[in-house]
This record gives structure tokens, sequence and C-alpha cells, in this order.
């Protein structure tokens, strides 16, 4: 009887023995699982970045006013019967100056 149960114990490790601890066990549907959840999270992030240019495109394509503020922010554009005015901090000094009286 022992030798019986100590074989059905032994075929039952033995069984075991793929299913925990090889490779293509449950290591590996947790290493899948986690993969799905980092890409999942990509996706979205990536969803979210095409809606948001998506909008920028449909702006562009409906008026000029997403194409002017472009314009004027990244490429300087002044319009009709505006001004320009550059304000420009002062250059520092070069050092110290010494009077002498």
């Amino acid at each position: 009887m022992r030798l019986l149960t100590g074989t059905l114990v032994a075929l039952l490790l033995l069984l075991q023995y793929p299913l925990w601890i090889a490779d293509d066990g449950f290591r590996a549907i947790w290493r899948l699982d986690d993969a799905i959840e980092e890409q999942s999270e990509e996706n979205a992030r990536l969803e979210a970045r095409n809606q948001a240019l998506g909008a920028e495109v449909d702006d562009l394509k409906k008026g000029v006013a997403a194409a002017e503020e472009i314009a004027r922010s990244e490429l300087g554009m002044i319009g009709p019967n505006e001004t320009l005015y550059l304000v420009a901090d002062p250059e520092p000094e070069a050092g110290p100056t010494i009077e002498v009286p």
C-alpha cells in the first residue's frame, strides 16, 4: 500500500511540475497577463494622443484661428495693423565698477 501511495504522490508531483514550475505553465500566463496590462495602458495613452491630434486637425481644417495661433506662438507672426514690441532684459554688467575719488 505504501508503494502505491508513494507512486501516486510521485506521479502527482511529476504532473504538477509543468503546470507550476515550467516556463510554459502558470508563469507564462502571469507574464502574458502583465504584458496585456502594459499594452492596454499604452493603447489608452496612444488613443488619448490620437484624439487630441484629431481635434487639432479638425480645428486646422475648419478655420484659420488655430493656424494663426500656431503661427503667432511658434513662428512669431504679426498680423496686419499690429505693432510688435519686444521687451528685452538689460544685459548684466561686466563686473563691479570702482569709483576713483
